[in-house]
């Protein structure tokens, strides 16, 4: 078979134009090597040129998480510095409640270093769940055991209705519906029942968990789970739920929202299918 010298150069600066960026379709319908090179050229350069759109969004993701991550540790921080510069100078009673306020500014800028280290795993692919059978009550007790003082403080009590038998990795699940958890105490107020309910179905074994706060308008659930977003309290950043949820589709599982509303507090769904 001969091949034109026109034709070769022709491709080369089809190639050429491709790698500059534009969209060039070097398919052609009749048979022939010469016609089969093209069209496989073709689809090389339509992959690599997915990869690279693919690469830019993950590269404007990363900007947009930095951005948001840098916001969100310079207010602390920052404060924190402002303190700490007034320390020397003020009187012991207010040198103890800068300390106090610079430990709480500490741990919280701990727990958010650790939450964000965590998305960056699951979101790379990065965390092997190691699923096991576990019994919910197990499971809610786990999830409970940190929040213990939080609950404690505003007098409020966890009601659990129902047992089943889940399949999923412990610490993992304990972590997200832990994070559930803190947000139905953060939005209910002092006194308050937080009701976990537990069942199971021929789909999915379940663990709900109702607040007795006002519930929550459609607009605020749609916020929920976008980072730094759905915090609807001073002391939250919004990055709970999103972890979660992100732990919960690692597993093939998912959550769901109530937003309650007319006395009734929000539901929030977590669901591991069979």
């Amino acid at each position: 078979m001969w091949i034109r010298r026109g034709e070769i150069e022709a491709l080369s600066l089809d190639i050429r134009r491709i790698i500059d960026g534009q969209d060039v379709d070097l398919r052609v319908s009749e048979e022939g090597v010469w016609n089969i090179l093209r069209n496989d050229i073709h689809i090389l350069a339509k992959l690599k040129q997915e990869q690279v759109k693919v690469l830019q969004q993950d590269k404007a993701l990363l900007k947009d998480t930095l951005a948001d991550i840098s916001h969100q540790l310079k207010t602390p921080l920052t404060s924190m510095m402002i303190m700490v510069d007034l320390l020397e100078g003020a009187p012991p009673d207010v040198q103890a409640e800068f300390l106090q306020n610079i430990k709480t500014g500490l741990q919280r800028t701990e727990w958010l270093v650790s939450t964000l280290l965590k998305m960056a795993k699951l979101e790379a692919g990065a965390v092997v769940f190691a699923r096991e059978a576990v019994s919910s009550s197990e499971l809610i007790e786990q999830a409970l055991a940190p929040l213990q003082i939080q609950l404690e403080l505003k007098g409020q009590r966890v009601e659990l209705q129902g047992e089943a038998e889940l399949y999923c990795d412990r610490r993992w699940t304990a972590e997200a519906l832990g994070n559930i958890l803190k947000n139905a105490s953060e939005h209910s107020p002092e006194g308050a029942v937080i009701l976990v309910e537990v069942g199971a179905n021929p789909i999915s074994t379940w663990i709900s968990v109702t607040d007795s706060g006002p519930g929550l308008s459609t607009a605020q659930i749609a916020k929920l789970f976008r980072r730094f977003e759905g915090s609807q309290s001073g002391a939250g950043y919004g990055i709970g739920l999103p972890l979660a949820l992100a732990i919960l589709r690692g597993q093939d599982g998912d959550i769901e929202v109530n937003g309650g509303g007319h006395g009734v507090g929000a539901t929030v769904v977590v669901k591991l299918f069979r």
